[in-house]
């Protein structure tokens, strides 16, 4: 099975434009082999760099530009499912922002070389309201550079392969089977650690009609709520008495938590990812009463429970803590 030399002999740049963008489009489908063997395949003169450099630079702006604007569009909503194909879910989507908030447009010059910020850099961006031909400009460079690296690094063997070219049978035969194994290796983790996350969060997790049963009654609620500063651009609304932080922030000052009463934590991250490592952390700290809120920020606004404003005066990536009084 000597793929994906083999195939991309005879299909080419079609192949090639088409596997780049399903990779970008989000599916667990490395383009890096392909890439790799084109460059290879390059130096035999059965296909052209500058070709195959326009062919993957197509399908990475096309799989970015529709990203950009769904993000703009959707927000964090599409983020959400997006992180879903993460290894990482707990933080995907955080360090993504965290990334723009601190290096803006500069972060799609290296996103393309960086697991789960390729995918997440162009929604981001729409989302954080980046004007498109500057994101163009800066992602066409950073994809550039991608490229080049993947098809230059499959070039620089391809003096190798002509002295001996039953070496390229073997390589095709290598990419495969690394394709394949990286593939199957993807979906084992991520139904691991997917597991190993629900399970403790299962057990710990607080219904919205509870949290709203204990806020009527009058009972001290410890609420925080845990999602970026970027995602309150787009939605200034927080829970009832919430305070922000970042995970990191509420972890340096765990001190001053309450341990008298529950303390409700909520995201807009799958399966209330981000509240659940965070709970976990809260809990080796010593709190015991820690609760990430069931379906998060989105379930308490679909059902239409009170939310209060944040101030119009808070701004994005300048916010390290929103303090609200209970």
């Amino acid at each position: 099975m000597a793929l994906p030399t083999h195939i991309l002999i005879v299909y080419g740049y079609l192949l090639l434009f088409g596997w780049v963008l399903v990779e970008q489009f989000g599916i667990p489908l490395p383009a890096t082999p392909v890439l790799l063997a084109a460059g290879a395949l390059s130096a035999e003169g059965q296909i052209s760099f500058l070709l195959a450099l326009l062919a993957s630079l197509i399908a990475s702006l096309t799989s970015d530009t529709t990203w950009f604007l769904i993000g703009r569009r959707y927000g964090h909503h599409v983020l959400r499912i997006l992180c879903k194909l993460s290894l990482e879910p707990t933080i995907c989507v955080r360090r993504t922002q965290e990334s723009f908030g601190r290096r803006r447009a500069s972060t799609l010059l290296y996103a393309k070389f960086v697991p789960g910020l390729a995918t997440l850099a162009a929604p981001v961006a729409g989302q954080n309201g980046m004007g498109y031909g500057r994101f163009l400009l800066f992602d066409s460079i950073g994809a550039t550079l991608w490229i080049c690296a993947m098809l230059g690094a499959g070039r620089l063997f391809g003096d190798v392969l002509k002295r001996d070219p039953s070496l390229l049978d073997w390589v095709g035969r290598f990419s495969g089977a690394l394709l394949i194994l990286g593939i199957l290796g993807f979906f084992a983790v991520r139904v691991y650690r997917r597991r190993m996350v629900l399970k403790k969060l299962v057990a710990a997790r607080l219904d919205p009609e509870e949290l709203k049963q204990q806020l009527d009654s009058g009972e001290q609620v410890y609420i925080v709520d845990l999602r970026h500063p970027l995602e309150l651009l787009s939605d200034p609304f927080t829970l009832p008495g919430a305070l922000h932080f970042s995970p990191e922030a509420l972890a340096s000052r765990h001190l001053e938590i309450p341990r008298d009463r529950d303390v409700v934590l909520y995201c807009t991250c799958p399966s209330e990812a981000t509240a659940a490592k965070t709970a976990m952390i809260l809990h080796k700290l010593g709190i015991e009463r820690v609760r990430p809120l069931r379906g998060g920020y989105d379930e308490w606004k679909r059902l239409g429970y009170p939310m209060d404003a944040v101030p119009p005066a808070v701004s994005a990536p300048s916010v390290v803590q929103i303090e609200r009084a209970g």
